[in-house]
């Protein structure tokens, strides 16, 4: 398998996982388990599955848990042949939680992971207190937002969890200072940028989109990747779009994404489209697969966020060439060089939003120049093979860490 311009060894059988002691332990190999909370198509799930496959499966043997195995990225993990292992619960409330937690514990204890890595709030905290307590060597708790969706009380779990984490690993530097004026030990906190696989950002399917459409050909789209969710600054992206539309009627705005089940979002911001006139000319796709090839149709990639960390949609539109305009917010800034690689406005102004879009659709030079910037920077700050291998580098200092502190002696061979 190629990955982003790296070639990995097919991946192993890991279907099935035994215990150490029933197979050698394999010479060198480590294990180490990911911890989600499910396999959704968030930045974050597209990230730590682009890490697990890429990871060099000669020094990695690579297993998931999760507490819902459910996601349109689980496909990927099982054709890779990557064992999911699920701990379904209801509430952290309910005493059922403690019961997979220790259930958890014995089968970390059991196989000798040697590394559990979880993602955000929820697999956090399930998962880095049962990995101590099963004795797991290596610990290291990811952070990939700026909090806004947790509650102060949650905030305080989340920061008392992972002082037990050898390591917090942070996609923005927005995050580890916001982290550290949160009260965590900023010895403990490195930043590892997302990293973005170019292969799918190599083809194009220029004109299927507007023919999907029923647009004419040349149509400009101004494209929304996101989830419809609060604080995503969509309604600030409808508003935008009101006031573009009455000095260019022919642009047309195209949003995909999938909402939380159940919340209802998709419906309100739809009427809130009707209210502000614009429902004719704005497209809801739905949850879509093809994000590379929309983004290649696009005019114009927004990003119109009220709080983020580093945006995937913000690095894939850049490597796929299109120019942005996004919010100044979280790890945007760090990425963008406003002028030069996008344009950034203030969050929470759509008047500052349709500006920025209609300087990119009036003046298709700076369009050009700023796409082109653009590409190169992910190209050469964020690529998967330097996501992959500064990842790698913190496990294997720990690792070697860890060892030197706790001697721990080979599994025994059955025989």
């Amino acid at each position: 398998m190629d990955s982003g311009g790296m070639t990995v060894p097919p991946p192993p059988p890991l279907q099935v996982w035994p215990p150490a002691e029933a197979r050698g332990a394999g010479p060198g190999r480590i294990r180490l388990l990911k911890f989600v909370a499910c396999f959704g198509r968030g930045g974050t799930e597209r990230q730590f599955t682009n890490l697990a496959l890429a990871l060099n499966r000669s020094r990695f043997e690579v297993a998931f848990g999760c507490l819902l195995q459910d996601g349109a990225l689980r496909d990927e993990i099982d054709a890779a042949g990557l064992r999911i292992s699920e701990y379904r619960i209801r509430s952290f409330y309910d005493p059922g939680a403690y019961v997979q937690q220790l259930r958890f514990a014995r089968q970390l204890r059991r196989t000798r992971v040697d590394i559990v890595h979880t993602y955000n709030f929820y697999a956090n905290v399930f998962a880095v207190p049962a990995a101590r307590l099963a004795g797991v060597p290596v610990v290291v708790a990811s952070i990939r937002d700026m909090g806004v969706y947790l509650t102060p009380a949650q905030r305080v779990v989340q920061r008392q969890v992972c002082r037990m984490a050898d390591l917090v690993l942070v996609n923005a530097d927005a995050i580890r200072r916001w982290l550290i004026a949160d009260g965590y030990d900023p010895a403990r906190i490195a930043v590892v940028g997302n990293g973005i696989d170019f292969r799918r950002f190599r083809s194009s399917s220029a004109g299927t989109l507007r023919a999907e459409l029923g647009l004419p050909a040349g149509t400009p789209i101004v494209l929304l990747v996101s989830r419809l969710v609060p604080r995503k600054g969509i309604e600030d992206f409808l508003d935008a779009a009101a006031r573009l539309l009455a000095e260019q009627p022919l642009v047309r705005f195209v949003i995909a994404g999938e909402e939380a089940p159940g919340s209802g979002y998709a419906d309100v911001i739809q009427r809130y489209a009707s209210r502000v006139g614009v429902a004719a000319r704005v497209h809801f796709l739905g949850p879509r697969r093809d994000v590379p090839a929309l983004l290649a149709q696009a005019t114009v990639s927004v990003l119109p966020s009220l709080s983020e960390g580093l945006s995937n949609v913000l690095l894939e539109s850049m490597a796929a060439g299109v120019p942005v305009v996004a919010t100044r917010v979280g790890g945007a800034p760090e990425v963008i060089e406003d002028g030069e690689t996008g344009l950034l406005v203030p969050p929470g102004n759509p008047g500052e939003l349709a500006g920025a879009i209609a300087r990119l659709l009036d003046h298709p030079e700076l369009a050009i120049r700023l796409a082109a910037g653009g590409r190169q920077t992910v190209r050469t700050r964020f690529s998967l093979d330097r996501m992959v291998a500064a990842t790698e580098a913190h496990y294997l200092d720990l690792l070697r860490a860890s060892r030197r502190r706790h001697a721990r002696p080979p599994a025994a061979v059955v025989r």
